[in-house]
């Protein structure tokens, strides 16, 4: 009688896991964040990333700094912008092919949503799976502004400094500059709060993705400043390119 008590109480307990297991399931529906993480080490707020309107405002670039080590990455996306931007159950994987940038020094997902959508990108780096900050895409209440004449250069020395002004949306919180050489190979990349920027000085960088030390700029050589204005929501609100030859 005890041993069948046992194994009556075994079932018992063994189907009550089993329906907690299969609710647990029904929450994370396949192909969703919620579903791809669970059971997962992840880290928030650990890949930098960010998104921009193509000058053909239906297209949508989305950036990201694939850190070295960096593997699997992807971006998930909601169907609005309607839903709570850190609910992952509401992020379905989404299905576009890495493109390089600056020769693989960052990748961009290029994609053409109908309605604007938060994004998030992730990625595996030391077995642990590292999110982005939810991206609040703009492109038709504030596509990306492309102004290049809004950068000012002094290019009298090797050292040259870059300035600039926002367009017309002026929510900006971070700017980002790389200077890149003909070859199109990033040479600096770096982060500020403020509308300037030397190169290369870090006094007021706040974050830096140079990897290597940068070169001395060469006299007659081309380069070219690459700048994105940067929301508090990752949205690129302007993006600047100026070519340059150092007198």
């Amino acid at each position: 009688m005890i041993r069948n008590l046992s194994i009556s109480g075994f079932f018992i307990v063994f189907l009550t896991l089993v329906s907690c297991s299969s609710d647990k399931e029904e929450l994370f529906l396949e192909g969703t964040l919620a579903r791809d993480i669970n059971g997962k080490e992840i880290v928030r707020s650990n890949v930098i990333a960010c998104a921009a309107s193509n000058e053909d405002p239906d297209v949508v670039s989305i950036f990201v700094y694939p850190r070295e080590g960096a593997s699997n990455i992807n971006f998930y996306e909601t169907e609005s912008v309607e839903v709570d931007e850190n609910d992952f159950s509401t992020y379905s994987k989404g299905d576009a092919s890495l493109i390089d940038v600056f020769n693989g020094y960052l990748l961009k997902y290029e994609i053409t949503p109908i309605r604007e959508k938060w994004v998030i990108v992730t990625f595996e780096e030391d077995g642990k799976t590292h999110l982005s900050n939810p991206i609040r895409l703009k492109q038709i209440a504030k596509p990306t502004e492309y102004l290049p004449q809004n950068v000012m250069l002094d290019d009298s020395g090797v050292m040259p400094i870059f300035s600039w002004e926002d367009g017309t949306i002026d929510d900006s919180v971070i700017y980002f500059q790389v200077v890149s050489n003909e070859n199109n190979d990033l040479l600096s990349g770096t982060y500020t709060v403020d509308q300037m920027f030397q190169y290369y000085k870090l006094d007021n960088v706040v974050l830096n993705i140079t990897i290597e030390e940068p070169p001395t700029l060469v006299t007659n050589n081309e380069y070219n400043f690459t700048l994105l204005a940067v929301s508090e929501d990752n949205w690129v609100n302007l993006f600047a390119e100026v070519n340059f030859t150092l007198k």
